[in-house]
């Protein structure tokens, strides 16, 4: 009996943790007075985050590339920044070795091949662990100077912690960065670090693609049974307004992540079914 008192107050007790945090929060930074910083922001969920943050009157920034030369810049006109959405990155959308020309059983690899694997890996990385590092030292000293409860939202993608093919370098480079910000929360505690994990989202993947030429990524692949966009940049806003930690989205998406422990085998043949994978072996 008391077992089961004590599973039906977990969520209780979560949900007044997020109300208690949001209150606190809110009592120090108003909506209006808020300063946002959104990295990615020219399109897609960064932008629509934005979107959403100028609606309810924060001051918003938003960068593109090379965010280490706006840290000062920020400063001067916005007088600092409490709420930072790491939202930049990059895709890729093939198996590894297709990417090389090995991936039949009689193929050998070539040099020209491994150099093609090297360079989108090496793109991957750049865009999806680099950017958000760079981010990071930038934008860090700043955050903890200049506001009373600063912020971090890290957007990672299901990938970084559930295997799927044709998303080898995608979701190891995402991996890469997820991991890197969970280990900054703990070095940095007087920052909320926060990080969401939405599955397939609508829109074109293939567009930021570092495995693909110019040409593939001229045709048209728009998504349109994925989360939506808008959808996913509510939650994100909401997630850092409550304060918590790493958020799956949706939300029964996190038990996909036990299973993979659990029964890994179940969860390989749903994601080879999901993206239309077959292998040789």
């Amino acid at each position: 009996m008391g077992r089961s008192w004590l599973l039906l107050l977990i969520p209780f007790l979560f949900a007044t943790r997020k109300l208690v945090y949001e209150t606190r929060r809110r009592r120090k930074i108003l909506h209006q007075s808020e300063r946002v910083l959104v990295l990615g922001g020219s399109s897609g969920i960064g932008r629509e985050i934005a979107r959403q943050y100028a609606a309810r009157g924060a001051k918003v920034c938003i960068v593109g590339r090379t965010p280490e030369k706006l840290a000062e810049a920020v400063e001067e006109y916005l007088g600092g920044i409490d709420t930072i959405i790491v939202a930049a990155g990059v895709s890729a959308t093939r198996p590894l070795l297709s990417i090389a020309d090995v991936d039949s059983p009689t193929a050998n690899a070539t040099q020209a091949g491994v150099e093609r694997a090297v360079t989108a890996a090496s793109a991957a990385v750049q865009g999806n662990y680099i950017g958000p590092l760079v981010a990071a030292v930038t934008f860090i000293p700043l955050l903890k100077r200049t506001s009373s409860s600063p912020s971090i939202l890290l957007i990672s993608s299901l990938g970084a912690v559930v295997p799927a093919p044709t998303r080898t370098i995608y979701g190891s480079t995402k991996s890469a960065s997820l991991l890197l910000y969970q280990s900054l929360a703990i070095e940095h505690p007087s920052i909320n670090f926060s990080f969401i994990l939405p599955s397939t989202v609508q829109g074109d993947f293939r567009a930021s693609a570092v495995d693909v030429d110019s040409t593939a990524k001229a045709t048209s692949t728009w998504n349109s049974e994925g989360l939506k966009v808008a959808d996913v940049a509510k939650r994100c806003v909401e997630v850092v307004d409550s304060g918590e930690k790493l958020v799956f989205l949706p939300s029964t998406m996190r038990l996909g992540h036990l299973l993979y422990w659990i029964w890994p085998s179940f969860v390989e043949k749903k994601a080879m079914k999901k993206y239309g994978f077959t292998t040789t072996g």
